[in-house]
């Protein structure tokens, strides 16, 4: 997911810039978020079901 591969960059990076930390914590209560919602809905949070790149992914 995007919330993996931001976590994984922050985890990577040789240099992290400011805020790196708060927005890895911010990933991961996303990604714990989405398993107890996937547990009672059986199916995704909206904001990931619905998500796309938008207007970018076009040109």
């Amino acid at each position: 997911s995007r919330y993996h591969l931001v976590i994984d960059a922050i985890n990577n990076a040789r240099r992290l810039p400011a805020g790196a930390s708060e927005v890895k914590a911010w990933c991961e209560a996303q990604l714990a978020k989405h398993d107890k919602y996937v547990v009672e809905h059986l199916e995704d949070m909206p904001e990931v079901r619905d998500w796309s790149l938008g207007d970018w992914a076009e040109h």
